[in-house]
């Protein structure tokens, strides 16, 4: 069996991959432009998930390593999902040692909110202390 390698370096991350999974296929960031994303992962601690050095996923943490992290952009491609990769890539991030100790780290499912909870994600404590300017539809021409 293949072993899934995670790695945080940006110099292995395959951003065309990224780019055309989350800008042609995410349900969140259609038409992304390929330099909002580049900037993106210039500015977040990111997390290639490999197969034989072909990569197959990723995550992206925007984080200030010290009180406060959001996980985004995460996925697993279609022909590798239901075998555990993605279990596999929550469990990297969360034990990565700039990620420790903060006292917010949050993140937005339209469809995963299984996966999370395996993790101790929750709906917010008080939802109705949390404001947030939304524009879903940015890329859209």
């Amino acid at each position: 069996m293949t072993t899934l390698h995670i790695s945080t370096n940006k110099a292995d991350l395959d951003v065309p991959l990224i780019y055309q999974f989350i800008s042609e296929q995410s349900t969140w960031a259609i038409g992304m432009p390929l330099p909002v994303l580049e900037r993106a992962i210039d500015n977040s601690l990111c997390f290639g998930a490999y197969l034989d050095g072909r990569q197959i996923g990723f995550a992206r943490v925007v984080t200030d390593c010290a009180t406060f992290a959001n996980l985004v952009d995460v996925f697993v491609l279609p022909e590798f999902r239901g075998r555990g990769y993605s279990t596999q890539l929550m469990e990297a991030v969360l034990g990565h040692p700039d990620l420790q100790g903060l006292r917010r780290f949050t993140l937005a499912t339209g469809d995963a909110h299984g996966l999370y909870e395996k993790f101790g994600f929750t709906p917010p404590a008080r939802p109705a202390s949390l404001m947030e300017r939304y524009f879903p539809n940015i890329y859209s021409n």
